[in-house]
């Protein structure tokens, strides 16, 4: 059964929320956080930073309840002005600056760990035994089956790499379902990009991983993706240990504050 909740909280601040254009409040997100909290051994509450008119007083406070709520898990992102959205084309009034959006993240990163969270993935925080082990298969490019209307899925075959998308609206989804058309869309990943995809997760986990998994993976050879990765050492974005065979990938403390750099080297 379903053991574990994820919630879209964002923020707690009513007037952030409004600036989001998000249809639920602030004692909408603290009673769901509760409730989870009452219902559920382990879940998550998706927090969100940068956000309009955002101090680092809104900032504490949104943290502040967090941690009252006794939320194991953490997810923390910067607010991303996505391509084809609203927020594209009409970008809110107020945004911080980047300076302030790093002191923000210096201040998440300095709270949750002072109050016992690990950062072992780029924008996730959990306390021990409660790291999300269906995002970590994520970021190790593991596969994943789409259940439900809008889901998404990736399965490997022997040559291929593949990913699905299933009808988003439920009524449409559960019709082209009991007729075995549940899938809206599917496609191969292109041997060409499967390096990108692989590193483009990889990194994002704290640890690293064994350079193995990318041939495990991908179905490739490591040196696919050796230029990229003698450039990332090069700049002191990645450390490589262990022996031939055994190797093991870790961005570094500069590599983790650079990530989109690091990853645009595998292009």
């Amino acid at each position: 059964g379903v053991n574990r909740l994820s919630i879209g909280v964002q923020t707690f601040d009513d007037e952030r929320l409004r600036a989001l254009g998000r249809v639920h409040d602030g004692a909408q997100a603290r009673a769901a956080a509760e409730e989870a909290a009452r219902s559920f051994d382990t879940f998550n509450l998706d927090l969100m930073y940068a956000l309009p008119g955002q101090t680092l007083a809104h900032l504490d406070a949104d943290l502040d309840l967090a941690f009252a709520l006794g939320a194991p898990h953490l997810s923390l992102y910067h607010l991303t002005l996505e391509p084809n959205t609203v927020f594209a084309t009409r970008p809110p009034a107020n945004l911080p600056d980047e300076d302030a959006a790093y002191d923000m993240l210096d201040r998440v990163t300095e709270r949750t760990g002072g109050d016992g969270f690990e950062r072992y993935e780029v924008s996730a925080y959990a306390r021990t035994g409660h790291r999300c082990r269906h995002n970590v298969n994520y970021w190790q490019f593991g596969d994943y089956l789409g259940l439900g209307a809008g889901a998404h899925g990736k399965l490997s075959f022997a040559h291929r790499v593949t990913r699905q998308v299933r009808w988003r609206e439920p009524g449409m989804y559960m019709d082209r379902a009991l007729g075995g058309q549940g899938v809206s869309n599917e496609g191969d990943v292109a041997r060409a990009e499967l390096p990108f995809e692989f590193m483009l997760n990889a990194l994002r986990l704290r640890e690293g991983f064994a350079l193995s998994l990318f041939t495990e993976r991908c179905g490739l050879p490591v040196s696919a993706i050796e230029k990229g990765l003698a450039e990332a050492e090069k700049r002191g974005l990645v450390a490589r240990t262990g022996l031939p065979g055994a190797e093991w990938i870790q961005p570094t403390v500069r590599g983790f504050d650079f990530l989109n750099d690091l990853q645009e080297l595998f292009l």
